[in-house]
Formats: C-alpha cells, structure tokens, sequence
C-alpha cells in the first residue's frame, strides 16, 4: 500500500509517520510506498523498508497536487495547514493554504481518474462551529464558524462530501479537539496556550496564560489523534454514510481544572511558573470556540479518548519526558 501525508514535517505529521512505520501496514496491508510532503523538508522516518518520498513543497502552488498524486497513494492523510492564529492574521495566507490547497488536492485526484479512488483522511478542527452554542454540542449542530480558519475547515469539509458522493475518493473528515499537550516550541495557534501552561512548566519554564481560567475547551493528546487518524483511515462508506464529517470525542475542562491537574500530577511548584497577562485578540478567538460535544456517531464507530486532563498530561510525560519530570 502507498500512504500519502501531507503536512508531514509538523508535530501530528511526524506521529502519524512513526506510528505508521512502526505498525507497518494499514487496513492490514503492508505499507510498501510512503510519500511525505510539507512545505519544510520531512524527516526521513527511521525504520522505514519501502519506496520513499519526500518533498519540501507547497501543495496550493500550481502542478504540485499533481505530482504527489500521479503514484495513486490508496490512502492520503490531509494534514496540511496553516494554525488558527496565522489563518485570522493572514487572511491571504489563510484561504491559500488551507482552502486552496485542499481543493487543488481533491481535483488532482479526480483529473486522475480510470478508477484512481483514493481513502482520504481530512484533519478539520471544532473551529468549524461558531457560537451561540447548546450545553453540548450533538452531530447535527450547523456550522456557523467564527473565524477564517474555522470557516475554511468548514469549507474543506463540504468540498470533501461532495467529491465523496460524486464517487471520486472516499472521504472522511475529523473535528479534532485542541491537542494538548503538543511538544516542542510554541507555534502561532490562538490555542497555543493550552499546551504551554503545561509544557513550560514541566521543563522547568514559565508560561503565559492570556485568557481567564473559567475558560472551557475540548481536548485530546498527540497520541490519541494520531489514533483517530489511523481508525478514520479504517471506516468503510457503509460506516460513514453521507455525513462523512465527524466531531472525536474529547475531554471537556476548563483552564483552572488543567492547572489542577497539573497540580496533582506533578505538584504546585510547576503551577506556580504560570504567569497571568490577558490577551485581547485571543480571548476574542477562543470565546467563539465550542468547549462540550455529545459525539455519538464517533463513540458508536469505536473512536476513544482520554477520561481526564490527568491522563492527558501523563501521556505527555510518557511521550515527550522519558516517564520524568
């Protein structure tokens, strides 16, 4: 089987691309071909017995969807993107490489045609959803997205139902919740902060909180989504039905029961490095986020998450410290 990433070199990318190798197939076929492609150079996965390729390249710059696709990957996981943060900032930006970019991919796939159909796994996000929202959000909740880069997700995925229907891919899209605690350096997401309260202090560093603690958000960790993607990857049409879209379930807290937990996981010293200083612009963003879900359809198709932010910020541990504080 050949497996096309794209936005390889990024945090869930780089997951998604060892668990592959590790497992070393998928729908229970050996993964014999992988392409990874992002527009900064992937990593050349360890391990990997296969034909590899990689590519530093932009997927919304013309012929380049083309290119990736011309080998007939059987299964592509869409991760491409610029963060909520960059996308309100940079609206050019924005709806080039998360729009643009999506569309060229699903028409490079159909001008293949002569059979070429493709599983096609979409990262979207919960930003596809805009206030005034119930006290949990059901499956059949409209999208009404706040932001550019919620009403881009939003778009993609209505673009994708409609290449799914018209029978030239199978696809499915993913609501994933915020992704805490994501390693390595800060990026430009209005949600950075979610991880960083907790990633900083457990490296012996400050973090800065720019929004209040009754702030309620949905999260799930690194593992978990990479999780999701690879059970999306396994869901037949049968399964899905027309609605390809669906939320992943999540745990549901607000800032001060993050720091709580942080607190019994690890102790009060590293709570303490948080430092308060209110953000406007991204109080502004995050207010417009959901922060419950009732994801039925997802929980009755076999997707699981974490119980707690306990157990998410033991995952970190686990994953990114060696099991150390």
């Amino acid at each position: 089987m050949h497996v096309l990433i794209t936005g390889a070199a990024g945090m869930i990318g780089r997951k998604l691309t060892a668990r592959l190798v590790k497992d070393g197939a998928l729908h229970g076929r050996t993964i014999d071909a992988l392409t990874l492609i992002d527009v900064i150079p992937p990593e050349k996965p360890a391990g990997f017995i296969g034909r590899l390729d990689l590519a530093a390249t932009d997927l919304s710059a013309p012929g380049v969807a083309e290119a990736v696709v011309a080998g007939r990957p059987g299964v592509i996981f869409h991760l491409a993107a610029i963060v909520s943060g960059e996308a309100e900032t940079d609206f050019d930006k924005g709806y080039r490489i998360n729009l643009d970019g999506t569309r060229a991919l699903l028409e490079a796939i159909r001008k293949v045609g002569d059979g070429y159909r493709p599983k096609v796994v979409f990262t979207s996000s919960v930003a596809a959803f805009g206030a005034p929202f119930p006290e949990a959000i059901p499956d059949e909740f409209h999208l009404t997205p706040l932001t550019s880069y919620g009403t881009q997700k939003a778009i993609c995925e209505l673009l994708l139902a409609d290449y799914t229907r018209r029978g030239f891919l199978e696809g499915v899209a993913i609501r994933l919740p915020t992704i805490s605690v994501r390693p390595g350096k800060p990026n430009r997401a209005a949600s950075g902060f979610f991880s960083s309260i907790i990633r900083e202090p457990l490296a012996g560093m400050d973090a800065v909180l720019p929004v209040d603690e009754s702030v309620r958000h949905w999260h799930a960790s690194p593992r978990t989504a990479v999780s999701f993607m690879i059970h999306a990857a396994d869901l037949t049409a049968a399964q899905l039905g027309p609605r390809v879209a669906l939320t992943m379930p999540g745990v549901c807290c607000t800032v001060g029961e993050q720091i709580e937990a942080l607190t019994r996981v690890a102790g009060d010293k590293f709570a303490s490095r948080i430092r308060r200083e209110p953000d406007p612009m991204i109080a502004r963003i995050v207010a417009g986020w959901p922060s419950r879900f009732d994801p039925r359809r997802a929980l009755a198709l076999g997707f699981a998450c974490e119980r707690s932010f306990d157990e998410i910020i033991r995952v970190h541990i686990e994953d990114e410290l060696g099991g150390n504080v």
